[in-house]
C-alpha cells in the first residue's frame, strides 16, 4: 500500500517538475504607445508576523501528532501520511523556509553579533524539535522535516551499508555543522541555505548545478535511504545527541522481544542494534588498557584538530567578502593592473572589468586602512574559530573511535537512539502487537 502511495505521489511531483512547469513566456511583449507611463514599483512588505507564528503552531501540532503516532499508535502508515502533509506544507507551500536546519546559522550569528536581530519564530523552529527529541526521540525526522519526507518517497530498495561505512560517512555532518557555524558566526556566509539541495526544488527555481545535486541525492536514495539526513544534515548531529538522552523512545516491540529476527533487516538506516553477547566478559586489564588509550587519544586528536584548523584559517577566511576586498585593494595599491593580469592568463579571453566590490569600494570613499582593519578582524575571528572547529572535529572522531573500542553488550534487538529516525518501519515486522 505504501509503495502504491509513493508511486502516486512521485507521479504528481514529476508533473509539477516537468519542463512545462518552467516554460518561458513565448508570446511577444505588448507594444505601448508613446504616452505610456511606467508604473511605480513597490517593495513587497515582509510576511505578516502572525503567519510566521502560524508556521510555529503548525510545527508544534505536527510534532505532537507524529509523536503520538510513533509512540502510542505505532502506525507506519499514518506516519507516512503525516510526512506527505509536512512535505506539502513545509516543503512546497512554505518553500522550505523557515526550516530548523537553516536556523542553526541564524542562532550562531546572533550569539556572536549583538546587532543581529533573531526573530522569535526562528528560535522556536530551532528549539522545538530539539525539545521533543530530548523527551521522545527523533520524531521530527520521522515525518515533520520536509527534507526527510521528500527522500523517504524514493526509498524503494534501501540496502544496509554496514557499521564501518556508516561510521566513516558519519563524520561528514560534523564537518558540515562546524563549517556552517564558523561561517555564520563570522558573518561570512550561510552555506546551509546557499547549498541547500531541496529548497530550489520546492521553489521551482533551482539552478542546474543544485538541480543535479538534488537529483543525485534522490536517485541514490532509492538504494541508500535518506542520504542527506544520514551523511550531510548538520541539524541531525544535534538531534543525534539529544535523542540519546530521550526519556521515551520508539521500541521495536511493545513487550518482551521473542528473538524472531524479523526486524533485523527492516530498518533502512542501520539503526537497529542486534544482540551482542559474549561467553567470557572482557578482562579488567584489557578494559583499563582501552581507557588509558582513550585518555591519551581524545586530547591528542582535539589538539591536533584545533592546530590544523588554525593553520587553515587564512584559506577559510578567503571566502569572506571583506577579505577578498582587502586582497584586491592591496593588489591595486601595489600597482598591479588587474585588467592586464586577468588578460594575461588567457590572451583569447576578453579583458575582465573591475569587480563590483572594487567599484562599490571606490564609490563609498572608504579608506584602505579601514578595509585592512576589517579584514584583519575577520582573520582573527577565523583563527579562533579554526581552533574551535578543528577541536570539535577531533573530539567527534575520537568519540567515534571510542564507541567502536568500547562495545555495549545487549541481549535484545533495540533501536539505536542516536541514529533511529523513529519512522516506525520496524514495528510492522514485529509479531508482538500491543
Amino acid at each position: 500500500m505504501l509503495r502504491k502511495a509513493k508511486v502516486v505521489i512521485l507521479t504528481c511531483l514529476a508533473a509539477l517538475l516537468s519542463p512545462a512547469a518552467f516554460a518561458i513566456q513565448r508570446f511577444p511583449k505588448p507594444e505601448f504607445e508613446s504616452a505610456y507611463t511606467q508604473p511605480q514599483t513597490f517593495i513587497p512588505s515582509p510576511r505578516a508576523e502572525f503567519l510566521a507564528y502560524l508556521d510555529v503552531v503548525v510545527l508544534l501540532i505536527s510534532l505532537c501528532v507524529v509523536t503520538w503516532l510513533v509512540l502510542k499508535k505505532r502506525s507506519r502508515l499514518w506516519v507516512f501520511a503525516m510526512s506527505v502533509f509536512s512535505l506539502a506544507y513545509f516543503g512546497f507551500y512554505r518553500e522550505g523556509c523557515v526550516c530548523s536546519i537553516g536556523a542553526i546559522q541564524n542562532v550562531s550569528l546572533a550569539l556572536f553579533d549583538n546587532s543581529f536581530i533573531l526573530p522569535l519564530s526562528v528560535v522556536l523552529f530551532f528549539v522545538l524539535p530539539l525539545v521533543f527529541t530530548l523527551f521522545f526521540g527523533r520524531t521530527f525526522c520521522a515525518a515533520v522535516c520536509p527534507f526527510g519526507a521528500f527522500q523517504d518517497l524514493f526509498a524503494f530498495k534501501p540496502q544496509p551499508l554496514g557499521s564501518r561505512l556508516n561510521t566513516i560517512l558519519g563524520i561528514l555532518p560534523y564537518l558540515y555543522l562546524g563549517l556552517a557555524v564558523l561561517f555564520a558566526s563570522t558573518g561570512t556566509d550561510f552555506i546551509i541555505c546557499r547549498y541547500d539541495p531541496f529548497v530550489g526544488i520546492f521553489r521551482f527555481n533551482a539552478s542546474f548545478g543544485m538541480f543535479l545535486f538534488s537529483g543525485i541525492l534522490l536517485l541514490s536514495g532509492v538504494f541508500i535511504a535518506r542520504p542527506y539526513c544520514r551523511f550531510l544534515c548538520p541539524y541531525g548531529v544535534l538531534l543525534n545527541w539529544t535523542s540519546r538522552f530521550s526519556r521515551k523512545h520508539l521500541t521495536i516491540t511493545p513487550s518482551e522481544c521473542v528473538q524472531c529476527r524479523l526486524c533485523e533487516n527492516s530498518c533502512p538506516y542501520d539503526a537497529i542494534d542486534i544482540p551482542v553477547t559474549t561467553k567470557s566478559p572482557e578482562s579488567r586489564p584489557s578494559m583499563v588498557k582501552k581507557l588509558m588509550i582513550l585518555a591519551i587519544l581524545i586530547p591528542f586528536l582535539v589538539l591536533a584538530g584545533g592546530f590544523t584548523g588554525s593553520r587553515l584559517h587564512e584559506t577559510l577566511a578567503g571566502i569572506d567578502s571583506r577579505v577578498k576586498l582587502a586582497k584586491e585593494v592591496l593588489a591595486i595599491s601595489k600597482g598591479i593592473d588587474l585588467k592586464e593580469k586577468n588578460a594575461g592568463k588567457n590572451s583569447n579571453s576578453e579583458v575582465q572589468e573591475e569587480s563590483y566590490e572594487i567599484k562599490a569600494y571606490k564609490a563609498s570613499g572608504k579608506t584602505e586602512a579601514r578595509v585592512y582593519a576589517e579584514a584583519s578582524l575577520v582573520l582573527k575571528r577565523f583563527y579562533v574559530g579554526g581552533w574551535l572547529f578543528g577541536g570539535f572535529i577531533g573530539l567527534a572522531i575520537s568519540l567515534m573511535i571510542g564507541g567502536r573500542m568500547m562495545p555495549v553488550y545487549r541481549t535484545d534487538y533495540i533501536t539505536n537512539k542516536g541514529r533511529c529516525f523513529s519512522c516506525a518501519r520496524c514495528v510492522d515486522y514485529c509479531p508482538m502487537k500491543p
